[in-house]
């Protein structure tokens, strides 16, 4: 552990799309979160030991529809510039994937909604964040997209997939993360989901609510489990980045 605290930047790209359970374990690992509205994101990297990026209903290009896009595509790249651990959960991981150079197809077939079973493939065995939650072999995760990544950034390493939909955890680098399914959310927010939105599209609210509440303490164990190893990355690069400072190196990951 460092000296000094670290902190995560949580970024938040839509109202009904918080962090969930996220602040509450980082603040358990000895992190502090930082939310901040994709809105409010200023055009270069702000001072964090390690960034989170949230969901959100939209493609992560959509600049019309949210125009702070563009500032975000631009701290993901920075942050891989940077080597600032980040991890990108739905939207997130397709910002990250497609500022790697991948790409992320809208409404492509892959659809997801409530608990869905998600497969640890082998190359996850020597993966920080992952490593501890191989023996599961099936994770159980709460979905809820219709977009997804459907080509892997060169050199980027699949780590998680699905009968449904391929990409569900990904690594670029050795510090940057994308999820497709949503650690942060428990059981209990499927119960403010639009019921009608989702029997239009085939879905019952009242069995994907049993489902998960079902699935909750495994998914709970789970989630945790990949928040801390989450957590110790962060540990790990701030303590690299205080002895930078010390030393007199230019620390990264800052304001200029």
């Amino acid at each position: 552990m460092t000296s000094r605290r670290p902190r995560v930047l949580l970024v938040q790209n839509s109202p009904t799309s918080g962090g969930g359970r996220i602040p509450g374990w980082l603040d358990a690992d000895g992190i502090t979160a930082a939310p901040l509205a994709g809105e409010d994101l200023a055009p270069t990297l702000p001072q964090a030991d390690g960034i989170v990026l949230l969901g959100g209903g939209f493609m992560p290009d959509d600049d019309e529809r949210s125009p702070w896009l563009a500032r975000e595509r631009r701290l993901v790249v920075q942050a891989l510039q940077a080597e600032v651990p980040l991890l990108g959960i739905c939207l997130g991981a397709q910002l990250l994937a497609l500022c790697a150079g991948g790409e992320v197809t809208e409404k492509s077939g892959e659809t997801e909604r409530g608990s869905c079973g998600v497969t640890l493939l082998p190359s996850a065995a020597d993966d920080r964040l992952f490593a501890d939650l191989l023996p599961y072999g099936e994770l159980r995760m709460i979905q809820n997209h219709e977009d997804s990544v459907t080509t892997l950034p060169p050199g980027a390493d699949l780590l998680a997939t699905s009968e449904r939909c391929r990409v569900q955890a990904f690594r670029v680098g050795m510090s940057a993360w994308g999820v497709q399914f949503h650690p942060e959310v428990s059981a209990e927010r499927l119960r403010k989901w639009d019921e009608a939105a989702l029997h239009a599209d085939g879905y019952d609210r009242a069995a994907l609510i049993a489902d998960a509440e079902a699935d909750a303490p495994l998914n709970e164990e789970q989630s945790r489990t990949l928040l801390a190893a989450f957590a110790q990355v962060v540990h790990e690069s701030a303590a690299r980045r205080t002895a930078d400072e010390v030393a007199g190196t230019e620390p990264v990951g800052t304001e200029s």
